[in-house]
């Protein structure tokens, strides 16, 4: 394992090598003794992970091989990223959440508890890009809210509690709790009867 700051681990870690806990973050670089990552009891860490300092994330942790998680971000308890997955600074993610493989969290997203991102998936910040970093506002994603394979939404779109967002679906206004969006762009139905938790 290649550490960077000062890392803390909890017990019963798994650890498949190379993983870099606490790289500095570029405010950090040619500094010593700043905070790494602190990761709770039972993580499993796999191959090509990379998570920058000033990370904190509670316990049954795992990623995917080649995870890349940035600065500034706080997980919850028993969150799964999955394969290659890409969680930018300053992002704070709850408990019981799935994202699956090459999922894309921008800086600034905020993600609930208990929801499920499908692979491919895309978050966006930045309305017309490249703007400023003050103008970057992430989504905010509701407890229980679940993103189809290869949806997009839009920079500061909030999918409500208990929402779907269909695969493929691009989200470009807020979706109500408990609704589903469907289409390009996304037009909002009632949430099928199957669907209902």
């Amino acid at each position: 394992m290649i550490e960077y700051g000062h890392n803390a681990l909890g017990e019963g870690a798994t650890i498949f090598e190379p993983v870099t806990l606490g790289f500095p973050s570029r405010d950090r670089i040619g500094q010593e003794g700043y905070r790494g990552v602190t990761i709770g009891k039972g993580a499993i860490l796999r191959s090509g992970t990379i998570i920058y300092c000033d990370v904190l994330i509670g316990d049954d942790f795992q990623t995917g091989h080649n995870v890349l998680i940035r600065e500034k971000t706080i997980i919850g308890d028993r969150v799964a990223i999955g394969t290659a997955a890409v969680i930018e600074g300053d992002c704070t993610i709850g408990d019981d959440v799935r994202l699956q493989s090459l999922v894309y969290i921008p800086t600034g997203t905020r993600i609930g508890n208990r929801v499920f991102i499908g692979p491919n998936a895309v978050l966006t910040n930045d309305r017309y890009p490249p703007g400023s970093h003050e103008s970057l506002r992430g989504p905010v994603i509701g407890d229980s809210a679940v993103i189809g394979a290869n949806a997009t939404i839009l920079p500061g779109v909030t999918i409500g509690e208990g929402a779907f967002v269909a695969a493929g679906a691009v989200v470009t206004k807020d979706v109500p709790p408990r609704t589903l969006a469907v289409g390009t762009p996304a037009r909002f139905r009632p949430m099928p009867l199957e669907a209902r938790r």
